[in-house]
């Protein structure tokens, strides 16, 4: 990589980003395309340091950057502006600079489709889904499953209170999709059971030593399930997806996948811009995340 003065940056920013595989996927796209950009972990420890980054980001040259936990839903109230499926989600993980002006994004639901695609050769249209969950990254699959006219969905929760409200926010559009929210326990097992698709949309799962967010009694074979977790090796929910018989897929898919929406955002005003490669991307990521994993005495 040739770092000039010409170099602009991007950035991912959260706490912790130490591990995020981010930087090496897309500074191997931008190597594809040809793009003077340089992506740079950002390690941003409370809301008040978010605010500094967010305003310095309005002065430098940055072309844009992507947002982690614990900051998605903290950014879609500082963007000068959200993008319609950001507002619905209630979660921004994408921003654009432009000419001071920031403009909020949330690739993380386009993401998750194109990876039940790509992944799991799954579409949702017409399908009954459960979704774990009801932060951001739930909120992102909500708002892509409206737009993937799927059937109907069980919003599961141990925070009902905090599911509902979700719900409210995309009730307006929901189209004839029906919709119920369950607490996380007993009264959630025969939605959860019944469904086609499974989605975890919590961070349990990212420690080694994980359960599964759900019992394996609730699992059933012809499931589709995607965690949206992604780590060095199998989470404990797709082992024991796939081993009722499930199909099953990591979020790294849709890791991959968010992360060159970005960039196709990002290099939108380039009309001859190529697509962001997601082959080079996912090759990248799954490098980076080997030699994360690999032990101590191996690395270089």
């Amino acid at each position: 990589m040739d770092i000039n003065g010409r170099t602009r940056p991007t950035a991912v920013i959260g706490w912790p980003v130490a591990q995020s595989l981010s930087p090496a996927m897309h500074n191997a796209a931008y190597a594809a395309l040809g793009l003077n950009w340089v992506c740079l972990p950002l390690a941003v420890p409370d809301q008040r340091a978010l605010v500094a980054f967010v305003e310095a980001a309005r002065k430098l040259p940055f072309v844009g950057f992507n947002v982690t936990m614990p900051y998605k839903q903290a950014m879609a109230e500082l963007c000068d502006e959200t993008a319609t499926l950001a507002q619905m989600a209630g979660a921004v993980n994408t921003v654009h600079c432009a000419d001071g002006q920031l403009m909020g994004y949330n690739t993380d639901g386009r993401g998750m489709l194109e990876s039940l695609a790509d992944d799991l050769g799954f579409d949702a249209a017409g399908a009954s889904v459960a979704v774990i969950g009801s932060g951001g990254a739930a909120g992102a699959a909500v708002t892509a499953l409206l737009l993937a006219k799927a059937g109907s969905l069980t919003l599961v929760n141990r925070d009902v209170d905090r599911a509902e409200q979700l719900v409210e926010r995309v009730r307006d559009r929901l189209r004839g999709m029906s919709v119920s929210v369950r607490a996380l326990d007993d009264t959630a097992a025969d939605a959860v059971s019944a469904a086609d698709l499974i989605i975890n949309a919590t961070p349990v799962g990212m420690g080694a030593e994980d359960p599964s967010p759900i019992p394996a009694a609730w699992l059933r074979e012809g499931q589709v399930v995607l965690d949206m977790v992604y780590r060095p090796g199998t989470t404990a929910l797709v082992q024991e997806a796939t081993a009722v018989g499930a199909r099953a897929a990591s979020g790294l898919g849709m890791l991959v996948a968010q992360g060159a929406l970005a960039i196709d955002i990002w290099a939108g005003a380039d009309r001859a811009q190529a697509r962001a490669p997601r082959d080079v991307m996912r090759a990248a990521a799954e490098a980076a995340m080997n030699r994360i994993s690999a032990p101590e005495d191996d690395q270089s």
